[in-house]
């Protein structure tokens, strides 16, 4: 009896050990990262969100297909988060925090705010959409890992590969 309790304690510690293991995210392929700057309106700005790589992947094509939703990052669902009322392509968004997805195109990409922040990143509903608005790639010098910036001015990028695809945040 002893043996067995034993053997069920050392199970329970491995497994939680293991646990402890998994979720460190800085281990992940697509590790986690923050962008965060408060504007010169004093909008606080701040997108969590994961870093996949390009890896020689074609964008559009083999990640982050062109015409279909897409996470806008990797793991969790990406976070965009304002502590004020803001504008973005001239509609109203709330304070808040909404998840961050996107459509990418050759031509132009369309940006998606949706209510539910607090999920696995391939969990998009549609119905929960809070906003949408669009946006033109640019050339831009290669980034391996998808990255944000938020400028001071509001102006919020996407740098992937040789793509920057960019909003302001007013």
């Amino acid at each position: 009896m002893k043996k067995a309790i034993f053997l069920m304690g050392l199970l329970c510690l491995s497994f939680i050990a293991f646990q402890a293991c998994a979720q460190d995210k800085s281990k992940r392929p697509s590790p986690p990262a923050s962008a965060s700057v408060t504007t010169h309106n004093g909008v606080t700005i701040t997108i969590d969100y994961s870093q996949p790589a390009i890896k020689g992947r074609t964008l559009g094509k083999d990640i982050a297909p062109y015409g279909q939703v897409w996470r806008t990052g990797a793991n969790e669902a990406t976070v965009f988060q304002i502590n004020k009322d803001v504008s973005i392509d001239g509609k109203t968004l709330k304070a808040g925090k909404y998840s961050l997805y996107s459509i990418p195109g050759k031509d132009e990409w369309t940006f998606i705010l949706n209510k539910t922040w607090n999920q696995w990143g391939t969990e998009y509903n549609q119905k929960d959409d809070v906003m949408r608005f669009t946006a033109k790639p640019l050339k831009h010098a290669f980034t391996e890992r998808m990255t944000f910036t938020i400028a001071p001015s509001g102006e919020v990028s996407l740098l992937w590969g040789d793509v920057s695809v960019g909003f302001m945040v007013k």
